[in-house]
């Protein structure tokens, strides 16, 4: 075999590169190429600056721009409007508080792992295939020729619900999508801090909207500078706009939860496979269906009391996801769809007619020949 900077070597380079990509295997003795992450390093963090640059701005406008003035510092107590100052005072702790749970969350969405394929002999690529200890994995998830999936890139096989990211360049446990926003993807790991993340996005863009609309109304009656009017007219709409969006997500999101699916499941549920014409699956139907609480326990944690702390409540490992009450819960489903399709396929089977009853019968009443026996003694 050629060494490596040998002229074979170099003239090799390109067609491994290529073989490499197409996730073909090389037995050629080198080193297989390690693929960086995605995006040049001054641009991949674009869109997180761009979030927080708006966090910053929504809170200098709402706090300084609305809540300050309502607390009325300047003011002699004589000409004191006590209930504006109390609900002055109100709306800044609140805000306060979901703004600080926003924080924690959009920072744990970005510093958690959301989880890989474990470094186990099991997992790893081998001619083997199904091991006895990989028997009892409980895989539901595999090719369409029965065996195991398996990841080209990484080169090992795939629990369920795992899926590579080549902007990440690793395979992602339960993984839902790549979130530039957070410059991660949003895997089993961390995929309650982000749901936690949209939930509280949701709550300080409404809270913006809907309380500060009267400081909008006031710069509109009363005559004020132009740049406190731009900066709080840019704030509201800003506001409604990402309120708006975030909302509309964070439902989608409420919504594979009760179907417990993810994103990529979702997709690949729309969009039929190759070779199909139809599509892959129903909405309704998941063989990893809890139940809705069991489908928000499978997200937020076992504990209702730490369902909106942004802390760790992950009970498994990621691996495998089908246990007795997902699989009781598809059976009896199954079994109710079996049930129903056999009750209106089967028909009660008729008693054939005797030479007797042809001859009892009478004449010309041949709905006395073809009605069951018991029907047939009743009307002779």
């Amino acid at each position: 075999k050629p060494t490596v900077g040998s002229p074979a070597n170099e003239a090799l380079s390109p067609w491994r590169t290529f073989l490499v990509m197409l996730g073909g295997k090389m037995d050629s003795g080198f080193p297989e190429p390690k693929r960086p992450r995605a995006g040049k390093p001054p641009l991949k963090f674009l869109p997180v600056l761009f979030v927080v640059v708006t966090i910053c701005f929504l809170y200098f406008v709402y706090v300084f721009c609305h809540c300050v003035p309502m607390l009325q510092l300047g003011v002699p107590s004589a000409a004191l409007d006590v209930k504006i100052r109390s609900r002055g005072l109100a709306e800044l702790v609140v805000f306060h508080i979901i703004t600080v749970l926003l924080l924690i969350c959009y920072v744990r969405s970005i510093m958690v792992h959301p989880g890989t394929i474990p470094d186990e002999p099991q997992w790893e690529i081998s001619p083997q295939g199904f091991g006895a200890d990989v028997a009892a994995l409980n895989l539901q998830e595999t090719k369409k020729s029965g065996g195991r999936r398996q990841c080209g890139w990484c080169r090992k096989y795939k629990p369920d619900r795992c899926h590579h990211c080549r902007v990440c360049n690793m395979c992602i446990l339960k993984m839902d999508h790549h979130c530039p926003w957070i410059y991660n993807c949003v895997g089993y790991m961390n995929y309650k801090y982000f749901f936690l993340l949209l939930l509280y996005s949701v709550l300080d863009c409404h809270l913006i909207v809907w309380t500060m609309s009267e400081s909008v109304r006031s710069i509109i009656v009363v005559e004020t500078p132009f740049l406190p009017v731009f900066v709080i007219l840019f704030g509201e709409t800003l506001a409604f706009f990402l309120g708006i969006l975030v909302t509309m997500f964070f439902a989608f999101h409420i919504w594979l939860m009760m179907k417990a699916m993810t994103t990529i499941e979702f997709c690949e549920k729309s969009i039929p496979r190759k070779g199909d014409t139809e599509i892959s699956g129903s909405y309704s139907s998941s063989v990893y269906d809890l139940g809705i609480f069991g489908n928000v326990r499978a997200v937020l944690g076992n504990n209702p009391l730490l369902w909106l702390v942004p802390c760790a409540s992950n009970a498994g490992d990621g691996l495998n996801f089908v246990s007795e009450e997902s699989r009781l819960t598809t059976d009896m489903e199954a079994g109710k769809g079996i049930r129903r399709k056999c009750h209106q396929r089967t028909q009660r089977p008729r008693t054939p007619l005797s030479r007797y009853a042809y001859e009892e019968a009478p004449t010309g009443n041949f709905s006395a020949l073809m009605a069951p026996r018991g029907h047939q003694e009743s009307t002779t």
